[in-house]
């Protein structure tokens, strides 16, 4: 680890600046003129930091204001000046990252900027308040932070041999993702937690759709994946487990609505050349050929004249085993064969499909036997049967959705009833 001297190592390799500049005003020029991490200008801590550094020593109040503004943007983090620079600087999407997670290399020049980038950062991240604080008029207390020693360089070569797990950008800090109206990526900051072992039943079919994603991890050939079947049976439920499992491993999920398929080529153009695996996930997928979208996902499964990335597959969900709704206009088409294999043909280029039916008595009762148990619920067992029986009446059926809204409202009861008493 670095000594406590070493924080100023990037102000002593300004040695020809020091006899006119002082040190804020040093790690003001670095912070203006860097170009591998430029981006970063636009983080708060960083533009206060910046305006502090570059405003005139002798405007006491305008320099107060700054260091207001960047210790308040910290502490909205942590109030830990060392963790917030390692995580901004480590997770940010910069043209070395995006280099290295492609297996280029970089050029000479590049990687003499993120050297020295890097070992302004550490400075920073190393920056006691006193430092800040000794250029001020201080005539009251104010606020400060921690630090503590830390070598940028050797955490930032860590992180990029690490790369193809990690990631870098929004894909470091997070592992599931939606897309907006203008097919952005958007990160998911609370992403449901469920987990493989906590689901009761369909070993063989989770099982299929898991294999498939470890052959994507480990860089083997992977096939685009349509889970069909009853509603309600953990189709959904099976592929987010799936991607908490593995977000340590690598995988990264988005999640897209139909009407956002339109935005899968310039997904996978921002993906492509990605060192993370990505399962791009389609929920309750069901439309009529007409849909212009019908067309898209078509292409995308197989026939595209874009070739096949080798880090995403497709998983989609649907009800329907063909995906495509039949309407009675259908039986006078001319060509009504043609129509068939069109509807067709869109599930079978799928290279998986998984079916989960809906389950039998034994099984339904096992689910809620099981979720019953991992929610702490206290209850007769027949009695608990017969509940289930009834509410899977009412729910038009049985599954593994009406098995845990029977236990989540057993345990709102039993919660009432407590306070009753």
């Amino acid at each position: 680890m670095p000594s406590d001297t070493s924080r100023m190592a990037y102000l002593e390799s300004r040695k020809e600046m020091n006899s006119i500049m002082t040190p804020m005003e040093i790690i003001g020029y670095g912070l203006s003129s860097m170009a591998v991490f430029r981006s970063l200008q636009k983080d708060p801590v960083i533009a206060a930091l910046r305006d502090f550094c570059l405003t005139d020593k002798k405007d006491t109040n305008k320099r107060l204001f700054y260091y207001g503004e960047m210790v308040s943007a910290l502490y909205e983090k942590t109030d830990c000046m060392t963790d917030y620079i390692k995580e901004l600087v480590l997770e940010h999407e910069q043209v070395c990252a995006v280099r290295e997670g492609a297996g280029e290399k970089i050029p000479e020049a590049m990687a003499k900027a993120l050297e020295t980038e890097l070992t302004m950062f550490e400075a920073i991240a190393m920056m006691k308040p006193e430092l800040m604080q000794a250029e001020m008029d201080r005539t009251v207390p104010i606020s400060a932070w921690r630090t503590y020693s830390i070598d940028m360089k050797a955490e930032y070569q860590k992180r990029a041999a690490e790369i193809s797990e990690c990631g870098y950008g929004i894909f470091a800090k997070y592992h599931m993702f939606t897309v907006d109206e203008k097919g952005e990526i958007i990160p998911v900051a609370h992403p449901d937690p469920i987990s493989l072992s906590d689901m009761v039943g369909y070993e063989r079919e989770r099982k299929t759709a898991e294999d498939n994603v470890k052959a994507l991890l480990s860089g083997n050939y992977a096939a685009n994946v349509l889970l069909s079947g009853d509603a309600g049976t953990g189709k959904s439920a099976t592929v987010k487990a799936i991607a908490n499992k593995y977000s340590e491993k690598g995988l990264r999920l988005i999640e897209l609505t139909k009407n956002q398929l339109c935005f899968i080529p310039k997904i996978m153009d921002r993906l492509c050349n990605n060192p993370l695996k990505f399962i791009l996930f389609i929920d309750d997928l069901t439309f009529s050929e007409k849909e212009p979208d019908f067309g898209t996902l078509k292409a995308m499964l197989e026939g595209s004249i874009a070739a096949r990335m080798k880090n995403t597959v497709i998983y989609a969900t649907s009800n329907r085993r063909h995906i495509v709704k039949e309407t009675f206009d259908d039986g006078r088409d001319k060509h009504e064969n043609d129509t068939v294999q069109e509807r067709i043909s869109l599930s079978e280029r799928f290279g998986i499909t998984i079916t989960f039916q809906r389950p039998q008595k034994k099984l339904y009762l096992e689910i809620v036997h099981e979720l019953a148990r991992q929610a702490g619920l206290q209850m007769d067992e027949s009695k608990l049967d017969a509940e289930a029986e009834q509410f899977a009446l009412c729910k038009s059926g049985r599954s593994s959705r009406a098995a845990r809204q029977l236990i989540d409202q057993l345990l709102v009861e039993q919660s009432k009833e407590r306070m009753d008493d």
